[in-house]
């Protein structure tokens, strides 16, 4: 009998100390530092079917002696329910429908990498600590966000906005996103090089899911690739680029919904397609399912959900977007 009980007493600690290292792994949030967050107070407008103009200030002070005169003229914003145009910013929203899927298509122009940034969930790098995407870039003044690569209950390298917060790599397989300072893309496995030697070579920003969509104009996925937890259609999120003809570089964001009636969601080969013939050259896939949204000017765009009957945001540790 007492053999029994000591048996089902150990049988309870540890049954219990599973349940503490599985909260601790994926529940429990971790603060590891607090991130200050960005003064984009300019970027969003609070209506997104008017076209808003800041007019230009002036003032003039006068002494005994001389009269300055400073003027400082603020940019033109223009804004509707698809587009926005200002503060160096151009963006071009466009739906459309394939392979039984509505796909939300984001393009983007900016002035200067500096607006394409990163944001963690309550501005703090840490492990599982979450909001919604929408929360994430209100709270940051963004003008257009996806969600990111749920870094904070994943591992791999972590380069934000020219901050190396990780530099522990997932595995010798694990390929990531690098958006260098002069806004091209690059893609790289972890383990080959150190997050330390990414950044000291101009890495913006480094995201760690994939795999790596397209590269250099060809589709790197085959028609059985998935991610390892995902089904075979799904939501997807993803980033990618081009140049025009003109050199100017665009930056598409992509988000498919899935897991619904009225859109079946996609595989990985059919989320590359799309971006290839919008004339994406380099793209990479992004965290998927559940986590797969679109915010535009404070809006959620496209229908969320992780479960196909209820539409709703999923908390997601970061957020890629676009802030004056």
């Amino acid at each position: 009998m007492k053999k029994l009980l000591q048996k089902g007493l150990y049988e309870v600690l540890l049954g219990l100390f599973t349940i503490y290292v599985l909260m601790d792994a994926f529940v429990i949030p971790h603060a590891y530092q607090q991130v200050v967050a960005q003064d984009n107070t300019a970027a969003v407008a609070t209506a997104t079917t008017t076209t808003t103009t800041e007019e230009a200030v002036s003032s003039a002070s006068t002494t005994d002696t001389s009269t300055t005169t400073e003027t400082t003229t603020a940019s033109t914003v223009e804004i509707t329910s698809d587009s926005y145009v200002g503060n160096g910013i151009t963006i071009q929203l466009t739906e459309t429908r394939e392979y039984s899927t509505e796909i939300y298509i984001a393009d983007v122009v900016v002035s200067d990498i500096s607006q394409l940034q990163t944001f963690f969930a309550q501005n703090t790098y840490g492990r599982n600590i979450t909001a919604t995407t929408s929360t994430i870039a209100s709270e940051n003044n963004v003008i257009l966000a996806i969600n990111g690569d749920f870094y904070g209950t994943r591992s791999g390298y972590v380069i934000r906005n020219g901050v190396l917060y990780r530099e522990s790599a997932n595995s010798s397989s694990q390929e990531d996103l690098v958006i260098w300072s002069d806004g091209s893309f690059g893609f790289v496995t972890e383990g080959s090089v150190t997050a330390q030697e990414l950044l000291d070579e101009g890495a913006w920003q480094v995201l760690s899911f994939g795999p790596c969509l397209i590269e250099n104009g060809t589709i790197s996925v085959t028609t059985s690739s998935e991610v390892g937890q995902a089904k075979t259609s799904n939501p997807r999120t993803a980033i990618g680029t081009y140049v025009d003809d003109s050199g100017t570089r665009h930056y598409v964001f992509v988000v498919a919904d899935g897991r619904t009636s009225a859109s079946a969601g996609l595989t990985l080969y059919e989320l590359a397609e799309v971006m290839q013939e919008y004339g994406v050259t380099d793209a990479y896939n992004l965290d998927g399912g559940g986590s797969s949204t679109m915010v535009f000017n404070g809006e959620v765009i496209n229908q969320p959900t992780s479960n196909g009957k209820t539409i709703t945001e999923r908390k997601v540790s970061d957020i890629v977007g676009i802030t004056a």
